[in-house]
Parts: C-alpha cells; structure tokens; sequence
C-alpha cells in the first residue's frame, strides 16, 4: 500500500490530532463583549489573532480527510493468509509517541511568533524522522480510533516463517490465529482475524 514517503506523511500528520485540537484550544481567541458599546471587530483582525488556531484546524481537517483514505485504502478483499506463531502486543508504542512527542510540544507559548515557528521546525524534524524510520505505525489517533499494534512471527502459505513483522488491526490477536492481511511497507501489515 505505501509506496512513498506522502502515504507516511499522510499518517504522520493524523497522529497530531491531538496536538491539533489542544492548540487550538490554548490559542484561539474570540473577543466576547455583552456590553451595549460593543462592536465587531472584523474577520481581518479576527483571522489575525487566531492565525495559528486556524492552522492547526486545517491540519486537522487535512488529517480527518487522510484517516478516510486510510481507510479506504486498507478497505477491499484480503486473500492472503497468515498464521500467528509468536505474538507481543505493542500498544505501549502509541503512548511512548503521545508522551515524548505530542504532550510537551503543547507547553509552547504560541503567542509569541517565535514560538510558533520553533513548534513548526520541530514537527517538521520529527515529521521527517517519523517517515525516516518507518514509525508510522505508532500513531496515538489510529489508538484512540481502536486500532491496535502487535509484533508476531508469521507463517505465510508457503510454510516460511517471518519474524517480528508489525500488525495494526482493529481486532484483538491471539496465538495461531489465521490472519488475511494487506502489507502496508515492508514489515508492516493490516490485518483481519479469518474466522
């Protein structure tokens, strides 16, 4: 399924949801007034206080329209099959994200200019990491959307068994299953239990 690093991006960029939505919370600025004196500032200086608000609102959207061509994509029938014969669960790698990556980028101080362009360069390099080292999988959002990852040595048809390949399923995975599967990159998979 990915071909290119854009797919990777794509995935990168739905794993800031989060980020997303708490910085447009900590920036966005309304101005609310219920006094008789009051008058409307105007969309040009509204659009210009909440500038990075309005960034990260169509980031997110971006991410929302990439999560459905994810989707999509991982959609279709799956005829290949796999067995399970050694299994780890590795959800914990959605949280090591969350924790080092997402959570304390929120404790800039966007108001200031300089901060915004030091977040900026800084989802940049972890971007480029990210799709660099093939981490897409470790995505905090396909988490919260109940996907889950696994680590296994899978038997393919022809009786080889490959070990440690990556799993992301929305089902839970158990020793032996019988999986059909759509490789994502490399060693990375979606899969569904056959039942």
């Amino acid at each position: 399924m990915i071909k290119n690093n854009w797919d990777k991006i794509e995935l990168y960029i739905i794993s800031l949801w989060l980020l997303f939505i708490l910085i447009i919370i900590v920036t966005i600025d309304i101005p609310i007034c219920f006094e008789s004196t009051c008058s409307f500032i105007g969309f040009k200086e509204l659009i210009i206080m909440n500038i990075v608000s309005l960034f990260s609102l169509l980031l997110f959207s971006l991410g929302i329209f990439f999560f459905y061509r994810f989707k999509y994509k991982l959609s279709g029938s799956q005829q290949n099959i796999i067995i399970v014969k050694k299994i780890e669960n590795k959800n914990y790698e959605h949280l090591t994200f969350l924790t080092t990556y997402i959570i304390p980028l929120i404790a800039f101080d966007l108001t200031q200019i300089r901060y915004s362009i030091v977040l900026l360069l800084l989802l940049i390099a972890i971007g480029m990491m990210y799709v660099k080292t093939n981490m897409f999988y470790t995505n905090p959002t396909l988490a919260l959307l109940g996907y889950k990852i696994y680590k296994i040595d899978a038997q393919f048809r022809t009786g080889d068994i490959k070990p440690g390949i990556i799993l992301i399923s929305r089902e839970i995975i158990t020793l032996n299953d019988r999986l059909s599967y759509r490789k994502i990159h490399e060693d990375i998979y979606y899969v569904r239990v056959r039942r």
